[in-house]
């Protein structure tokens, strides 16, 4: 039963970041699989009954490929840096309508010198987009509930990117115009991390998580999705 990471998974993602090569990658694939995949998997295995606690519509899914665990291997049709692997793992338990990315969820973010949680929905496809945007237009009472929520607030910060302007349609004089300019709709709360070589680290991700409960009750009414 999984209990906690081991310091050797930052490791190995220390090593790969000076060593961002396939050949370097698949003299040490196994050392990859027993060191980071393996664990990545069983923390989320372990994890699926605290993300039911908090809504029985969030899935965590140990699966090698297309499951919670993200790819290790960078998109770099489109980007100069041409790096195959990625240096950090990320874990996302999504909404179980969810089938990228996009969808609203619960993110774990491990990287050296830098560990977090995310909450929330990022880049949300247009059409989503628009609908969170009127959703915090016609409801703005229990956004704000939402976002400044004292447990929430406590530890999470919100992030993304936003618009200059007022997006077209909507009041610029509006109470919230702010966060209707929004791009993403995510809270990021950092981690030490000493939490991941903690024996309650699942119950310890869970209990931030659930802070987030108001935001992304709200995110799945706009977007009407059951929560």
């Amino acid at each position: 039963m999984f209990s906690h990471f081991d310091p050797s998974m930052m490791e190995f993602l220390r090593a790969l970041k000076a060593n961002n090569n396939k050949e370097w990658f698949n003299d040490h694939k196994q050392q990859y699989e027993d060191q980071v995949r393996g664990p990545a998997l069983a923390f989320i295995e372990q994890m699926d009954h605290w993300i039911k606690l908090i809504s029985p519509h969030y899935e965590a899914i140990p699966k090698k490929v297309g499951g919670s665990l993200m790819r290790v291997y960078r998109d770099v049709r489109f980007s100069k840096d041409k790096s195959p692997y990625k240096t950090n793992l990320g874990i996302q338990f999504r909404h179980e309508i969810g089938k990228d990315v996009h969808a609203p969820g619960f993110y774990l973010h491990i990287e050296p010198d830098e560990v977090f949680l995310g909450v929330g929905t990022w880049h949300p496809h247009p059409d989503a987009l628009k609908a969170i945007r009127e959703h915090i237009a016609n409801k703005p009472g229990p956004y704000q509930d939402a976002i400044e929520h004292q447990p929430f607030k406590d530890i999470y910060e919100l992030a993304g990117d936003r618009l200059t302007r007022p997006p077209k349609g909507y009041d610029k004089e509006h109470e919230l115009i702010e966060e209707i300019k929004r791009k993403d709709f995510i809270g990021v709360c950092q981690l030490d991390e000493k939490l991941l070589y903690e024996n309650d680290l699942c119950e310890a991700i869970a209990t931030r998580f659930g802070r987030a409960q108001p935001l992304q009750k709200f995110l799945c009414e706009a977007l009407g999705l059951r929560f």
